[in-house]
């Protein structure tokens, strides 16, 4: 665990509808010490507001994956981690 004072680099990857709305297919950005779970990364990612706030808003199919595992709101997020964002898939 870093310490309150440390910013954590991790490289974020958007899938699908995201890729769209955010105009990009990954990252790598500096996020402050409090930006410690994928909930924490969401609302964090979220307050850039326009199609940010939009896709990432409470309620919005959003599943995040941390270093390729499918990853719950609680799961940590650390320095180095890639964190992939992608909407639900469905089959049929």
């Amino acid at each position: 665990m870093r310490d309150a004072a440390t910013t954590a680099t991790v490289n974020l990857v958007y899938l699908a509808r995201l890729r769209e709305a955010f105009g990009v297919a990954s990252e790598r950005i500096d996020v402050p010490p409090a930006v410690t779970t994928v909930a924490a990364l969401r609302e964090w990612l979220a307050a850039r507001g326009g199609a940010w706030a939009n896709e990432l808003a409470p309620g919005r199919p959003v599943r995040f994956a941390v270093n390729h595992d499918l990853a719950a709101p609680d799961a940590p997020v650390g320095p180095g981690d890639e964190v992939a964002l992608f909407p639900p898939v469905t089959g049929g």
